[in-house]
């Protein structure tokens, strides 16, 4: 599919389209996000070990199919939109990873590393469902910190388009970031 782009705010108005029941935003979104949700999980894949078995176009056609099944989303904006995304695709690469794990009776766990642009200084590949399960207790310990990882590193958004799903400043996106990469580096030295 040819990458097509367009303005968040033609984004934002189709998106309330959709929400408002009309199918074909839906059909004139889908070329416009392809690209976008490709981009955002051949970069979630490349942190994973070699061995993987689910591939970019997989992850981004299983997370738009689910994201289409959706008829009752009220979608509020474009980050809003790939927040959803991001959460989708932590599922997707969470169920995949317990899949194989399953199907391999214990071992085998997909690894996503990591790295710099996630966590500096950090180069030990750690387990998806390890940091699934560090965001889940994150996720109750503060819920805001936890939505940062998953926009920052599920979603790719940059700081200021997380603020901007997030309805804060950068400088609180900021804040939040830091201190969920400090502690899921420690939870996870922990595995």
């Amino acid at each position: 599919m040819a990458m097509v782009t367009a303005p968040s705010g033609e984004i934002t108005v189709l998106l309330h389209r959709w929400s408002e029941g009309d199918p074909a935003a839906r059909e004139q979104l889908t070329p416009i996000v392809y690209s976008e949700l490709r981009r955002i999980a051949h970069g979630r894949l490349r942190r994973e070990n070699k061995d993987r078995c689910l591939e970019s176009s997989e992850l981004v056609h299983e997370a738009y199919v689910r994201l289409i099944e959706q008829d009752r989303a009220r979608w509020k904006d474009r980050a809003h939109f790939f927040a959803m995304c991001a959460q989708i695709m932590r599922r997707i690469l969470v169920d995949h990873a317990r899949s194989r794990l399953r199907a391999k009776r214990g071992g085998g766990a997909t690894l996503m590393e990591l790295n710099e642009a996630v966590l500096p200084s950090a180069s030990k590949a750690y387990d998806v469902i390890a940091l699934d399960d560090a965001l889940n207790t994150l996720s109750q310990m503060d819920p805001e910190h936890c939505r940062v990882v998953e926009l920052r590193f599920f979603a790719g958004l940059s700081i200021e388009e997380t603020a901007e799903a997030m309805r804060v400043s950068t400088a609180t996106v900021n804040r939040y970031w830091v201190a969920a990469r400090a502690w899921l580096l420690r939870e996870l030295g922990r595995t």
